[in-house]
């Protein structure tokens, strides 16, 4: 069955129309070709509205209102689409079913099931590209007026971005000669994701070439920073290198793993020459020859050296080494020349050895001269030019230098035929080579016939030797000198044939005589034990012969005296070999025989008598051994014998005696001639070392009176008896001992003493204390260390624990008797006092001193140093004390700052606070307390600590940041001809994080610029300026209008804001802004049926009434009186005012007047309301009917005429069922034309109810008014049965168009969006809800009741 709607008003038309046509209200649609009349009955209106307004009264005072209990909600941007990204949660304390719904400009973003409030996500997020999303969240128990509110989603960043290089390509020209170390390139690679995953760092991935030591070659440091790791060369390496540079972010999640991304990016480095070779020699050996004597000037061979570097060729200058030989070189096309005459013969070799430098013009670029050398080898060939000469030397060790012309040479007489003369060097020497240097040789002269010349033909060099020719002419008795002539022919030179010289030749005499001694005997001294090399005596003889045979050399004779004596072989000395064995006492005369032989063994000899003379070597013998006993107290008397086997009656056998400095010596005395020692008093035992057990040893000296003196030494032991004469003695005094607090039965220290007697008997001691000053408290035990010294050792009583708290003072005085029992009985005592010190144990826990912990202030990004220093106290006496750090507390403002503060502080264990970073940024933490406390490291019980305290550092702001704006997503429009001067068009919102004057942000307009859409930009001035206010933490700047802005102009503004804070020096940033203009085109007039002075009372309502309708910004040109007229006889409302606006939205986009007016008949909320205002056209004619108000009094009052008004209406329904049929058949007809539009025809939106999809002609359009079971007011047995059931018939079909299309509506809910495949016709819909459960109860919520309230339809229109 089919709910008929109900209506609460008397029938009205609205008219619609295209722009350009009017038509009065009530005419029929068919008056024109494009109008459309929505008329109908509304008789029963008033009693349904009647009945039904206590009952709404009712529902609503019993229902309470909803609230969201949610304020922000986090979304990671790496959630996969279609999974849960948060629920909606709503308060109803009716616990009423719920619904949710989402809207906004970033809802696309998600789905909600409105059931249940789970949001999907609908489309994928990005952080990078959008921060934060705003959505409107709505809920409604279908009872209440729904609730809605902004709901802002944060999209968490996740590291799904890998760093990105900058500024590419690259590339970098790097000079061979940069020093290892050197930095190459510096690359950067920004990661726009967040924290750790935005860290980058770099390596260097690969390098081409790829060998390992290209690998080894560079290096990069964690900033970017390509640095060269190895040497370059352009020649010996490659020119080029390409290295792949990796990029990798620091980690982070992803898809809930740990994910690091990187990227790579590649740098070229070109490797530029630079002058660092020297030149190099081409054509190398480099060898020629030039004959001797040729012209100056003569080119003899040309060397070429060229520019090893590749990128630089300088030009190659020459030069020889050794430039003062005969060849030249040219300097630049390196020809060698001669330069000086040449002269085979006068140098060093035939061949000549040039050493050629080759060097650059420039230097290199070590600032040094670029060179090579070569050597040029040149070959001088010989011409004979050259008369032998005659040289003294001896082959192959003659220089040629200076020749020959006189030579002298010796031989023995009467030497053999065929001997050559001695000592003669000759040597001919022709320079010339080969056949050119051929010569003969000849002797003439007085002696020519005794010598012949040996060889007669010699060629270059040779030796040239005097051979005896007649023995018997080489007499010594005869001549002793002979002369002869030698001559050299070169009979290949007879211009310069001949040379000669002269030879002189000694003849030598020969051995004929003996030597012989001037004494048969010579007779010598010497003194005993005389050392080697001592002469006794120079003994000569002579030999008549010359040279060797009369140089003599000398021997002695028997060998056996050679162990003693010995004589210098050439002079004759006879000196002392052994001195050792000179001793008179054992020997004392010796004889030799010396003996002289000349060079031709020919000897004389003479007899040596050799006496020894006496010396002082031999010391004192003592008699017999000395040793004395004696009681302590007496003397003693001892004499000492001794004597001498030196020579008697001489100095070196008489004796002294004296006493040897000892211990003891100064107490005996000794007479030196004879001997007697005596002791110079009574002796005591105890002046003896105890080690000594009473023996004294004192040493005598016996020495001779010779030169030098000779002397022996006898001990005399005396052994002197102890007797018991001596007290005991402390030692060590005064004693000064401490033991520590507590310790009972420890050990406090020792005394002691000694006796100076030397017996057991006599140096016995005990220790003991004596009463009072504490005593009691202390033991003493004696213990013997060695004879006559012992020791006391105190200690505390093991039941005495010392306190020092309770010790007033803290030590003690006590007196220690140290007692001596001898063999006589008698008691000798001796006391000494012993301070002891009870000391403190270290068992107080420090404390920190209060005054230091006082907060500290510094600015942000200081340079680390010295901030403050902390100190401690500790009552304790010996105490050590070292500050600790517990934690470290990070705050910005009055929030925690995470742990953004850690290192930025050290604290050092002397209490010094340094400051460790120069990154301390006051906008990520502005307080950071510091927790620590003391420890007393010689704490040896208790609690070494102390409390834990806080140190507050403050850090102040400095200008370190710019201001940055904050992103928004809205759309700036302006209405130029509704703009006046100083109206607000934008809206920009910065925010400087630092504080104070320097976070105060100024904002101005630094660019204008309009952008045309058919035409070139404009630059501009002054059109727009910037008001700056603060609000809510940030710095808002409205864009205001500040001259009057041109309607004829289409296109956008652009605005370039800059905010500037007031820190100096400023800093600054901009963001440019986009001003929509709509211009004159959509401008629209709705004309109102009130005054002038009403619409502009009401303007604000009309305004509200508007925008619900259209969704758009309504914006008022102006509001001015329309001059009546009646269009046609139908009119039933005078034109009074009329309203010129315009519909802008959002997104900078106009309403054009065909979908205002469609918007507007499609929201009965909005056009009731603009009803009431008195709207009557919108656009040029369009009429619209009055307010629902205004019919529901007509329709009350209706009721009231009783029986005439009820006659009329059942007229009317009398009429309506005659017309049933045709009505029937014109909605078929409709229905069919509305069913062939396609999806895709419709001017906006979804295919639901109360759109204008079915605006073909003859169509007829349903509004898409709420659908509420409280107006179904039972009426339906009124409806006309006989129209619906005649469309029982009529089977309605789905549309076919498979686009998208609304579902069947739900009872008080909205449409759902539609879903593909889904889509089904209103009317069918409709007709469907006709077989729904009749027995299902008013108030079910599963009951499904379509009614349709709406003033402008009657039932046959369905």
């Amino acid at each position: 069955m089919i709910h008929q709607p109900h209506y609460s008003r008397s029938q009205r038309s609205v008219v619609v129309r295209e722009p350009g046509a009017k038509l009065p209200v009530g005419q029929h649609p068919r008056a024109g070709p494009r109008t459309q009349v929505l008329a109908g009955p509304c008789g029963r209106m008033a009693r349904c509205l009647l009945l039904l307004l206590p009952l709404l009264l009712a529902a609503v005072s019993g229902n309470t209102a909803l609230t969201f209990n949610m304020s922000i909600e986090y979304v990671a941007e790496d959630l996969p689409v279609g999974s849960t990204a948060f629920w909606l949660r709503a308060v109803d304390a009716d616990d009423a079913r719920l619904l949710y719904s989402m809207s906004g400009q970033d809802a696309p973003y998600f789905s909600v099931n409105a059931s249940t409030g789970q949001v999907l996500l609908a489309a994928s997020l990005d952080r990078e590209a959008k921060t934060r999303l705003s959505v409107t969240i709505t809920v409604t128990d279908q009872i209440n007026t729904p609730v809605s509110k902004k709901l802002p989603i944060i999209v968490e960043d996740r590291n799904d971005n890998a760093p990105i290089f900058q500024g590419q390509p690259y590339v970098a020209n790097v000079s061979e000669a940069w020093p290892r170390g050197s930095v190459i390139y510096t690359v950067l690679a920004k990661d726009p994701d967040l924290g750790n995953a935005a860290r980058v760092h770099y390596e260097v991935a690969s390098v081409t070439p790829d060998d390992a030591k290209n690998h080894l070659l560079f290096s990069m440091l964690p900033n970017g920073t390509l640095v060269l790791n190895g040497s370059l060369s352009y020649t010996s390496q490659s020119t080029y290198y390409q290295l792949q540079i990796k990029a990798t972010d620091g980690g982070g999640l992803l898809n809930s793993a740990l994910v690091h991304q990187s990227s790579v990016a590649y740098l070229s480095v070109n490797v530029l020459d630079e002058p660092d070779l020297a030149p190099q020699f081409l054509g190398e050996p480099y060898v020629a020859s030039v004959p001797e004597n040729c012209p100056l000037g003569t080119p003899v061979l040309s060397v070429l050296a060229v520019d090893r570097d590749k990128g630089v060729n300088y030009a190659v200058n020459y030069s020889l080494l050794d430039a003062s030989g005969p060849f030249a070189i040219n300097l630049t096309t390196g020809t060698i020349t001669l330069h000086r005459a040449l002269d085979r013969e006068q140098l060093p070799s035939e061949e000549v050895l040039l050493h050629v430098l080759a060097q650059e013009e420039k230097l290199d670029i070590y600032a040094q001269a670029a060179q090579a050398s070569a050597t040029v080898t040149i070959q001088v060939t010989d011409v004979n030019d050259n008369s032998p000469q005659f040289y003294q030397c001896e082959l192959p060790a003659c220089d040629f230098a200076a020749p020959q012309t006189h030579f002298q040479g010796s031989i023995e007489e009467h030497a053999p035929a065929r001997v050559p003369v001695g000592n003669l060097s000759i040597v001919a020497h022709d320079p010339d080579k080969g056949t050119n240097g051929t010569f003969e040789l000849r002797l003439q002269g007085q002696a020519a016939a005794t010598f012949s010349v040996s060889p007669s033909r010699l060629t270059g060099t040779g030796a040239v030797q005097i051979l005896v020719k007649d023995p018997s002419m080489v007499d010594y008795e005869r001549f002793h000198q002979m002369t002869v002539e030698i001559v050299a022919n070169d009979t290949g030179n007879p211009g310069n044939c001949c040379s000669s010289a002269m030879v002189t030749i000694h003849v030598l005499d020969v051995n004929d005589h003996s030597p012989t001694f001037g004494q048969d005997v010579y007779r010598l001294q010497v003194l005993e034990n005389s050392p080697p090399g001592t002469v006794v005596s120079n003994v000569t003889a002579t030999d008549p012969d010359s040279a060797d045979w009369g140089r003599i050399t000398y021997r002695l004779l028997p060998e056996s005296i050679l162990d003693v004596f010995a004589v210098n072989a050439s002079s004759g000395e006879v000196l002392v070999h052994n001195g050792s064995w000179l001793d008179r006492e054992t020997r004392s005369v010796y004889y030799a025989t010396l003996q002289a032989v000349d060079g031709g063994n020919m000897t004389g000899s003479t007899l040596l008598e050799i006496s020894l003379l006496d010396a002082n070597d031999n010391p004192p013998v003592l008699s017999g051994s000395y040793n004395v006993f004696v009681s302590e107290g007496q003397s003693v008397s001892v004499q000492i014998q001794a004597f001498d086997s030196d020579e008697p009656g001489t100095n070196n056998s008489r004796l002294r005696f004296q006493l040897e400095p000892g211990p003891y010596s100064t107490n005996f005395s000794l007479d030196p001639e004879t001997g007697l020692l005596r002791s110079v008093g009574p002796l005591d035992c105890e002046a003896i070392d105890p080690a000594l057990q009473g023996k004294v040893v004192v040493t005598v000296r016996v020495h001779d009176l010779g030169v030098p003196s000779l002397s022996s030494l006898v001990n005399v032991t005396i052994t002197v008896e102890d007797v018991n004469d001596n007290l005991p003695v402390f030692l060590n005094e005064p004693f000064f001992f401490s033991v520590r607090e507590g310790l009972a039965g420890a050990f406090v220290g020792s005394v002691e003493a000694m006796d100076a007697d030397q017996t057991e008997a006599h140096h016995r001691i005990s220790f003991q204390l004596v009463s009072g000053g504490g005593s009691s408290s202390f033991l003493l035990r004696s213990i013997r260390l060695r004879p006559g010294h012992y020791q006391g050792n105190l200690s505390l009583d093991p039941d005495v624990a010392l306190d020092y708290d309770r010790l007033h003072p803290a030590n003690f005085t006590l007196t220690v008797q140290a007692e001596n029992t001898g063999t006589g009985d008698v008691l000798n005592v001796v006391t000494a006092a012993v301070q002891v010190q009870v000391l403190d144990v270290n068992d107080e826990p420090p404390s920190l001193v209060q005054a230091s912990l006082k907060a500290v202030s510094m600015a942000e990004g200081a340079p680390p140093g010295l901030l403050t220093t902390l100190q401690a106290s500790d009552p304790d006496t010996n105490h050590s004390l070292r500050f600790q750090e517990l934690a470290t507390a990070c705050q910005k403002g009055a929030a925690p700052a995470g742990h953004v503060c850690q290192g930025w502080f050290y604290l050092a264990p002397n209490g010094s606070v340094f400051v460790n970073s120069s990154q301390i940024d006051y906008e990520a933490c502005d307080r950071v307390t510091l927790t620590l406390r003391v420890e007393d490291t010689r704490t040896e019980k208790g609690n070494p600590y102390s409390s834990n305290e806080t140190l507050t550092i403050l850090i102040s702001d400095v200008n370190d940041n710019s201001p940055r704006f904050q992103p928004t997503n809205e759309t700036f429009v302006v209405v130029p001809e509704v703009a006046p001067v100083g109206l607000p068009v934008a809206v920009v919102k910065a925010k400087d994080a630092d504080s104070g004057l320097q976070g105060a942000v100024t904002f101005s307009i630094s660019r204008e610029l309009f952008l045309q859409e058919n035409g070139p930009n404009r630059t501009l001035s002054n059109v727009f300026t910037v008001a700056t206010a603060a609000e809510g933490g940030f710095y808002v700047g409205s864009v205001q209008v500040a001259s009057s802005l041109d309607g004829s102009l289409k296109g956008r503004y652009q605005v370039t804001v800059e905010a500037r804070d007031g820190g100096t020096p400023s800093l600054s940033s901009s963001t440019v802004l986009l001003i929509f203009t709509v211009d004159q085109s959509y401008r629209v007039q709705l004309v109102f049926s009130t005054s002038v002075n009403e619409v502009q009372a009401n303007v604000d309502r009309i305004k509200a009434a508007l925008t619900m309708a259209t969704r758009t910004t309504v914006y008022v040109a102006a509001i001015q009186a329309v001059t009546e007229a009646s269009q046609s006889r139908s009119a039933r409302a005078q034109v009074r005012s009329a309203m010129e606006a315009y519909f802008v939205y959002s997104n900078g986009t106009a309403l054009e007047l065909s979908d205002l007016s469609i918007m507007v008949q499609s929201h009965p909320q909005a056009l009731t309301e603009l009803i009431q205002l008195g709207l009557t056209i919108i656009g040029p004619g369009a009429v619209v009917p009055p307010s629902r108000e205004q019919e529901l009094i007509g329709i009350i009052v209706g009721l009231a005429s009783g029986l005439a008004l009820l006659l009329l209406i059942m007229t009317l329904a009398l009429v309506a069922t005659s017309r049933s049929h045709r009505r029937k058949l014109k909605a078929m007809t409709a229905l069919k034309a509305a069913s062939t539009l396609v999806a895709h025809a419709a001017q906006q939106g979804p295919a639901i109810p109360g759109t204008n999809k079915y605006n073909a002609e003859g169509a007829n359009p349903v509004l898409n008014l709420t659908l509420d079971t409280p107006t179904d007011l039972g009426f339906e047995e009124d409806s006309d049965a006989a129209s619906v059931n005649s469309l029982d018939e009529n089977s309605v079909e789905s549309s076919a168009e498979g686009g998208p299309g609304p579902q069947g509506l739900q009872l008080g809910q909205e449409a759902a969006p539609a879903q593909p495949g889904s889509w089904e016709e209103p009317l069918t819909a409709a007709l469907q809800a006709h077989h729904t459960d009749p027995a299902r109860r008013p108030g079910d919520p599963n009951q499904t009741v379509l009614t349709f309230s709406n003033p402008c339809l009657d039932t046959t229109d369905l």
